[in-house]
């Protein structure tokens, strides 16, 4: 996993029921921090929904939390914090640019939750 970026792009995970979709994040996010730190993610960046799951309203977050707390770098897209105006919920993370995706995209292999 270390030279992969994952694109997070919903606060879910899967199409199929929202509660299910939650849960599964979750426990993806559970399983990926616990793996050793060189089969960690060179970084997570999250757009569109996946910014919402960096807010106190998500459990994700408190993983998300301690993935950075353990030195991956958790981005969150600035446009799609503006747009969904929770910037000031933000537990997790810390906002980046498109500009700095293409930049991890052009260096590692990703990966895309949806």
């Amino acid at each position: 996993m270390n030279n992969k970026v994952i694109f997070l792009t919903t606060d879910s995970m899967g199409g199929g029921e929202r509660e299910l979709g939650t849960q599964l994040l979750e426990t993806f996010l559970t399983l990926l921090k616990q793996r050793d730190r060189e089969q960690l993610p060179a970084a997570i960046f999250c757009v569109n929904r996946g910014v919402l799951a960096l807010t106190e309203q998500s459990f994700a977050s408190l993983h998300l939390k301690e993935l950075a707390d353990l030195g991956i770098p958790v981005l969150a897209c600035g446009t799609c914090v503006n747009y969904y105006g929770i910037q000031e919920q933000l537990v997790a993370g810390e906002v980046s640019s498109m500009g700095h995706f293409i930049e991890l995209a052009a260096r590692y292999e990703v990966m895309t939750l949806a």
